[in-house]
């Protein structure tokens, strides 16, 4: 089973091809934001936001509570390790 992760956007490594650096589960990765800009919301505008990271895409944006509550939804199920 596939599972989307809730992580936080904690810079932005590239922006003319719109790779950021995401905090997931403790661990940074490099995922693509291109599901999450246009022309109303740029690159740098998504450092700071909790989104669900699926197969190393951001996939939608969560707000704290969301992402919070999926962690430990996430750990109780041992999903996370």
């Amino acid at each position: 089973m596939c599972l989307g992760i809730p992580g936080q956007i904690l810079a932005i490594k590239d922006a003319a091809n719109l790779i950021a650096v995401v905090a997931v589960a403790g661990v940074k990765r490099e995922v693509s934001i291109a599901c999450l800009v246009g022309p109303q919301y740029a690159a740098q505008d998504c450092i700071g936001d909790w989104v669900l990271v699926h197969v190393g895409f951001a996939m939608a944006r969560l707000d704290e509570q969301q992402a919070a509550e999926m962690l430990i939804a996430l750990s109780e199920l041992d999903e996370l390790d």
